[in-house]
């Protein structure tokens, strides 16, 4: 017979297989820090971190190994604002691994000597509301206009439902007119036909 055990020392865990994966450190954590009153949200998106402002993706804070002249922030703009923005962002360039000559996206290098000046720079044009920095992602905005259907889909709908129910009410109201007007029909003929006899029988007895 086997032996019982009494008192058996637990044996020690490994914390290792109970340790949650390990943290990815934010690139360029300042830029986070500097738009904070704003209670930006963070997203991970192609190995960078996007943030967004509302419904507004604004910035993309890049750094990898590879592709390295394209880490930085990323500034979400269009071309149409470059000319107006590059006096502000003098090293601002196009973003090299989107495979573009030039890219609605614009890169703040992480290897320029202002990177930091420039990178808070951006975040106060965020902080101010510029509307050179800035898109409302495609998915959204699909999603925008399918919700913008379908209320205008049950407004019509609901206008549907009410004039049916103003024609039914018009119905009902023409047919007790009809009603009305059949029921006093009959008594007017009565009338009539009772001072036919009336005159008749005056005259057969003069």
């Amino acid at each position: 017979m086997s032996k019982l055990r009494h008192n058996q020392p637990a044996l020690p865990l490994d914390a290792a297989l109970f340790a949650g994966k390990p943290r990815k450190p934010v690139p360029h954590e300042f830029v986070l820090d500097a738009i904070a009153p704003l209670s930006p949200e963070t997203r991970p998106m192609f190995g960078c971190l996007a943030i967004y402002v509302g419904e507004k993706i604004v910035l993309i804070l890049r750094d990898k190994p590879t592709y390295t002249a394209d880490n930085g922030v990323w500034l979400a703009t269009t071309e149409e604002h470059h000319l107006s923005l590059l006096p502000e962002f003098p090293n601002m360039r196009s973003i090299g691994l989107l495979g573009k000559k030039v890219t609605g996206w614009q890169v703040l290098p992480v290897d320029a000597p202002d990177f930091e000046e420039a990178a808070l720079h951006a975040c106060d044009l965020v902080l101010a509301g510029d509307p050179r920095i800035g898109k409302v992602p495609a998915s959204r905005r699909a999603s925008k206009a399918m919700s913008r259907k379908a209320v205008s889909r049950k407004a019509v709908s609901r206008k549907a439902v009410s004039r049916k129910a103003v024609s039914r009410k018009a119905v009902s109201r023409k047919a007790v007119s009809r009603k009305g007007t059949n029921s006093s029909k009959p008594a007017s003929a009565l009338g009539s036909s009772k001072s036919r006899k009336k005159k008749s029988s005056r005259s057969s007895k003069s």
